[in-house]
């Protein structure tokens, strides 16, 4: 899933936006990208130059996708470009990271394919690799969403030694599977006792979904983000329509169900008028 944006210099600031939620992607208030750019331009002391914006969205809203990491990279990066402020790829991730809280989402969203990270009082540390586009997922949509904030308060603000310990070794086993491309290890490397449990009651699906984790056409069920999304990897062997098939016999037709891959990083190109 990718949100593209082409940027022109204009009188007034604009947007013309397709997709998914284009009449919100297309409103000029408490517009994350246009705030973002404007943001980090006041900041800098630099002229805010009114934009054209044409986007396309094809990320969710609301669901645990990373959509709002993606709105602040967007914003970041048009500041970076039409402000001259010369951050570069780890700047322009620093900034976002800064304003989204973590970079845990903002160093994926820019960087693609497995992607960690961690914020130090210095930067951002990155370390990232492209990961198997070869491999098949499904991202299961209920109707509603589900804002992070909301998603936030459901969580403990103490974790026992034994289900730290068990996440830690799961987070650890999932570097090692991407890097190793093991897929067979994914259903045990996205195990959780952290968050899923607590969020739960507010993600419905997973409560649906979570018993495939232990069909063997299914390599892996977890929540996609904070949720309400369900993100489910396939075993090498199965084809999405074969998952789609099974997921119908037990999911309502409100349930929107994607075919995805891993994807890779932003690109950017700077348009010249002939």
């Amino acid at each position: 899933m990718h949100l593209s944006v082409e940027a022109h210099p204009a009188a007034t600031f604009s947007i013309q936006a397709t997709g998914r939620n284009a009449d919100l992607v297309a409103a000029l208030d408490r517009n994350l990208i246009l705030d973002t750019y404007r943001s980090v331009l006041r900041e800098a002391e630099k002229k805010i130059t009114p934009l054209q914006l044409t986007i396309h969205n094809e990320i969710p809203l609301g669901m645990g996708c990373g959509s709002s990491a993606a709105a602040l990279l967007a914003g970041v990066a048009l500041a970076d470009h039409f402000g001259h402020l010369n951050l570069g790829d780890q700047g322009i991730v620093a900034e976002a990271s800064r304003l989204e809280g973590h970079p845990d989402n903002v160093a994926a969203c820019w960087y693609g394919g497995f992607t960690t990270s961690v914020q130090t009082a210095e930067a951002v540390d990155v370390a990232t690799f492209p990961g198997n586009p070869s491999w098949e997922l499904i991202l299961a949509l209920q109707p509603t969403s589900l804002a992070t904030k909301e998603a936030r308060a459901l969580l403990p603000d103490t974790y026992s030694r034994a289900d730290a310990v068990f996440n830690i070794q799961r987070s650890a086993l999932l570097v090692a599977a991407f890097a190793q491309n093991r897929l067979d290890l994914l259903r045990t490397a996205t195990q959780d006792r952290i968050h899923q449990p607590y969020r739960a009651v507010a993600c419905p699906l997973l409560a649906q979904l979570l018993p495939l984790a232990s069909e063997p056409e299914i390599a892996s069920v977890t929540l996609s983000g904070a949720g309400p999304s369900v993100l489910l990897f396939l075993a090498e062997t199965t084809t999405f329509l074969e998952a789609e098939t099974r997921l119908r016999q037990i999911l309502s037709s409100e349930v929107e169900l994607l075919s995805l891959r891993i994807a890779g990083g932003v690109q950017k190109a700077v348009l010249t008028t002939p």
